[in-house]
């Protein structure tokens, strides 16, 4: 049986439990057979609930979790509207290229989803998915295929790619439009990517130069000389390292050599933990051996935090315990995390007003 109402709270309704679960999964409405099994009231015993979610997860409908779950915890779900870009400096940056950019990661997600893959695909995995436009972004070999087509490609790391963190959308968004930004890439991955809380920048922050083809410095030894500043220094040295292994990306997430003022660039790190590396490479390494149950623990409780359209609370603990428990026994498996929070008291109950 469905585990019972904790206090104060009282269990859904068959309509609203298929109401929650079809938003949670698909971001529309419950379908015909979800509301069949309202009708014959069985939708909350564990196994009929278990067997609609492996249905819908390998729906194409899935792609709203996708999407709107993806777009929400990796911020890149209003990517479509970026104009930050000087189009003038970047002719290649064209609505059909920007477009391209958003559809990756939900391509990718969406695959993940639907097949069960490991979740720690999204920062290891060598493969990604393009259609024609981003694949010539990247460097990839033509294939004859319908512009809208998209397909996935293995050995990404041939290209510079693979898995989330070298997609073009996340190097894009998190750049100012003539230059990159160490600081902005990297204050991604600690803050969306790993989860850490970063308190907000000082009222007064030095600004950089906008346009890197003006600088007189690197961007690496303007960086540099902005930690010397003791009110800065403490929070930069936590993400300023994640963004310069992505220096051999420009701005909108093209693979270089030199930077915008014909300088080599220098994709060498010395992470938190005092070992080096260099590129994508370096800092898997060091997610890898240091930071990994970091991500996974932020992606459970954001998984968690969109289910239930509402922010974590302490009484959640034992429930994100169990999340963390189920997914190291599934190989990381997607379908435990979501498993364990549908059948979680949690999702089954909702709080009542009066108590």
């Amino acid at each position: 049986a469905a585990s019972a109402a904790p206090v104060g709270t009282r269990p859904l309704s068959g309509y609203a439990l298929a109401n929650r679960l079809s938003y949670f999964l698909w971001s529309s409405m419950p379908d015909d057979e979800l509301l069949a099994h309202v009708g014959a009231g069985d939708l909350s015993k564990p196994a009929v609930l278990l067997a609609q979610v492996r249905r819908m997860l390998k729906d194409d409908r899935a792609r709203g979790l996708a999407t709107e779950f993806g777009g929400n915890w990796l911020d890149f779900r209003r990517f479509e509207e970026n104009n930050s870009v000087d189009r003038e400096r970047f002719p290649k940056f064209t609505n059909e290229l920007r477009e391209a950019m958003f559809e990756e990661p939900i391509r990718f997600l969406g695959d993940l989803i639907r097949n069960d893959r490991p979740v720690l695909d999204l920062l290891y995995g060598n493969y990604t998915f393009v259609n024609q436009v981003l694949a010539e972004h990247y460097g990839m070999p033509a294939v004859a295929a319908p512009p809208d087509q998209w397909f996935r490609v293995d050995n990404a790391n041939a290209y510079g790619r693979g898995g989330l963190l070298p997609m073009a959308v996340f190097l894009t968004q998190n750049s100012p439009g003539l230059r990159t930004s160490p600081v902005k890439r990297g204050y991604w991955i600690a803050r969306r990517v790993l989860g850490e809380v970063i308190p907000p920048p000082p009222p007064v922050v030095p600004e950089l130069p906008q346009d890197e083809s003006k600088m007189d410095l690197p961007l690496r030894d303007m960086l540099a000389k902005h930690r010397s500043n003791p009110a800065c220094a403490s929070c930069h040295a936590r993400f300023d390292v994640f963004g310069l292994t992505f220096e051999g990306y420009g701005p909108i997430g093209e693979k270089r050599t030199k930077d915008l003022a014909g300088r080599a660039v220098d994709t060498h790190a010395t992470f938190p933990s005092g070992e080096e590396g260099a590129g994508p490479e370096g800092l898997q390494n060091y997610i890898r051996a240091h930071r990994e149950k970091d991500f996974l623990n932020n992606l459970g409780q954001k998984l968690l935090v969109y289910a239930l359209g509402r922010s974590a609370m302490l009484s959640d603990e034992p429930l994100l315990d169990q999340m963390r428990t189920k997914l190291s026994a599934s190989g990381n498996r997607m379908s435990a995390l979501i498993e364990t929070i549908v059948t979680s008291p949690q999702f089954l109950n909702r709080r009542n007003p009066d108590t």
